[in-house]
């Protein structure tokens, strides 16, 4: 699996005219994971710009759109003559004007394909993309320049190189393009089924190496002893180096009853540091995000209290559902406050982290706010919303908590629903959206910046939360432990054990503690 941004094990003399309408697939809004899918018109309360604007245009305030008829292909036939596409915007005087870029055609159909890719492509990113200056570079010169690097090619993989190349030059890591079957593995990855090992995976941002961020509770790489924070080297006996998360996670996805080879470097964590080979049977794995616990204690003033525990370790399409769920069976039985773990969660799907959100809030409240290429503000805010349960809640967070999570922990802060407790989060404040393009392949475009409700900056800066600890081990616990005891997952979490203590003062309606906090009682990290 690769990230969520952690993925889940996821064509005579004369030249003719030929027009070619600009199909735009529907996209996508996603969260990049340090790698979710919903309609970017999705309106929970303002919808995000579907139409590039100018810099004229900004000063003028003259709508302008991009029409769907934008590009015209001039073929050569069998002698390929020169090709050219034209950009026409004539919605606005101030930006009536047309754009020829003329290049050669591959006789190649395969280059070919590319060649229309990478149009394709780059329109879109002509039209939204969040720096309109596009790194300080004459976007319509990269377009001519890259096609003619792809001219000669004979190979698909190498001239979509290319196009990865010229993505590159904007200098954002999340806007990229990726192929038919990893974009295939990235949607399976969103579904929760997959036939692989069970293992997400995630590229660490300092070093580029593959690292596991989870792995799926009783899933074959569970079993085989493989933990979080462990590099991953090898797959079948290939070096990872350069690969990214993507087509990892092709590489271990495959047929249930068949089997896979992984070389695996311990975490930092790890007292060993020997590498490992590891045979692993593929599987239907079926996985929910989402995993509980009960957990009871005793107050300081001696009544037994039952606390719910909630992991949600990716955004997926059945997030929200299965968190609403769960709340609802806990609050029959009882659960008088909750714990809600993000810890090492990289995000996901944008509409799975707003609906998880709305269980826990009322209102009209705002989960999040963007700003677009041209620094106007946007407001995404609930509408007439009821909440699951109105219990105390403290939101347990890390570096590992990025993107999707960041704003959902943003959102329930922000409004005063609830404590954070944990760590300084990953600090991923961008938007993108996920474009499926003809030819299958898929165009992740960082489309704009996002700030929590309380307009707070998040990108490279992160969310501190309002209690630091310092977690003994993250693992999850089983999700048929239902009361806590000595050797229990939950009782070496002084994570979880500082969130009981704050939970406590809210039950008592104290102010919540605004310093580091010490385990009030000491145990013994779990391997």
């Amino acid at each position: 699996m690769e990230s969520f941004c952690s993925n889940f094990d996821l064509n005579p003399s004369t030249t003719s005219l030929i027009s070619k309408s600009f199909q735009r697939p529907t996209s996508k809004l996603f969260f990049p994971s340090p790698s979710s899918i919903c309609d970017k018109n999705k309106k929970f309360g303002h919808k995000l710009p579907a139409t590039r604007k100018s810099n004229t245009q900004q000063k003028n305030k003259a709508p302008v759109e991009l029409k769907d008829s934008l590009f015209r292909w001039v073929s050569g036939g069998v002698f390929g003559f020169a090709a050219a596409v034209s950009l026409c915007c004539s919605d606005s005087p101030a930006f009536a004007q047309s754009i020829t870029i003329a290049f050669p055609v591959s006789h190649t159909r395969e280059i070919n394909t590319v060649q229309r890719t990478l149009v394709e492509a780059w329109g879109l990113i002509r039209e939204t993309f969040v720096d309109p200056t596009f790194n300080h570079q004459d976007w319509d010169l990269k377009l001519q320049q890259t096609m003619v690097e792809i001219f000669p090619l004979k190979s698909e993989d190498a001239a979509y190189g290319k196009i990865k190349g010229m993505l590159s030059s904007l200098g954002d890591p999340f806007t990229r393009i990726i192929s038919p079957k990893e974009y295939q593995s990235f949607r399976i990855g969103t579904d929760g089924n997959l036939q692989g090992v069970g293992l997400f995976i995630t590229v660490e941002p300092k070093t580029g190496h593959l690292v596991v961020s989870s792995c799926v509770e009783n899933g074959p790489a569970a079993r085989a002893g493989i933990h979080e924070g462990d590099e991953l080297v090898e797959i079948n006996g290939e070096g990872l180096e350069g690969i990214g998360s993507e087509a990892a996670a092709q590489k271990l996805r495959g047929r249930a009853g068949t089997t896979v080879t992984v070389k695996i470097h311990p975490g930092t964590d790890s007292k060993n540091s020997n590498f490992r080979e590891v045979k692993l049977p593929r599987e239907v794995i079926r996985f929910s995000p989402v995993s509980s616990a009960i957990i009871t204690h005793r107050t300081p003033d001696g009544h037994m209290s039952k606390t719910g525990y909630v992991k949600l370790s990716a955004f997926s399409q059945s997030s929200a559902t299965d968190m609403q769920n769960t709340i609802r069976e806990m609050e029959n039985q009882g659960v008088q406050s909750y714990i809600l773990d993000l810890r090492n969660n990289p995000g996901g799907l944008v509409k799975a982290g707003l609906d998880v959100a709305q269980i826990w809030l009322d209102g009209d409240e705002t989960l999040v706010n963007t700003i677009d290429r041209d620094g106007n503000l946007f407001s995404i805010s609930m509408a007439n919303g009821h909440a699951v349960t109105h219990d105390p809640l403290v939101v347990l967070v890390n570096e590992g908590s990025a993107s999707a999570s960041e704003i959902l922990a943003g959102a329930l802060h922000d409004n005063g629903r609830a404590l954070l407790v944990g760590h300084r989060t990953f600090g991923k404040g961008k938007i993108q959206s996920i474009t499926e393009l003809d030819d299958g392949s898929a165009l992740f475009i960082t489309v704009a910046k996002y700030l929590s409700p309380g307009l707070h900056d998040i990108d490279q800066v992160g969310i501190t939360p309002d209690v630091q600890c310092s977690a003994d081990m993250l693992n999850s616990p089983k999700e048929s432990s239902k009361d806590k005891n000595l050797n229990s997952p939950l009782e070496a979490d002084s994570c979880i054990i500082i969130a009981e203590h704050e939970l406590d003062i809210q039950e008592s309606e104290a102010s919540p503690s605004q310093v580091i906090v010490q385990p009030r009682r000491t145990s013994t990290p779990l391997n």
